[in-house]
């Protein structure tokens, strides 16, 4: 099980309290970020979400990330 898998099924066994770090992490390994004005964008094939840097992530963010990486 590679490093990405491992990050992949710890954020899904435990959503409610993501650190920032994990996940941008996570958003790295299947795309890239994109500093925005206000809030950083997660670009990840043809998805964009963008977020709110806080930490520990709003479950919203971390569900809706499980569900663009779902839909690759």
């Amino acid at each position: 099980m590679s490093q990405k898998e491992k990050l992949l099924a710890k954020i899904r066994k435990n959503s409610g309290n993501v650190s920032l770090n994990g996940f941008e992490s996570l958003i790295n390994g299947y795309g890239y970020i994109e500093e925005g004005t206000k809030h950083p964008k997660a670009i990840i094939g043809p998805y964009t979400l963008p977020y709110k840097r806080e930490n520990p992530v709003k479950s919203c963010y971390v569900k809706e990330l499980l569900e663009v990486i779902d839909s690759l």
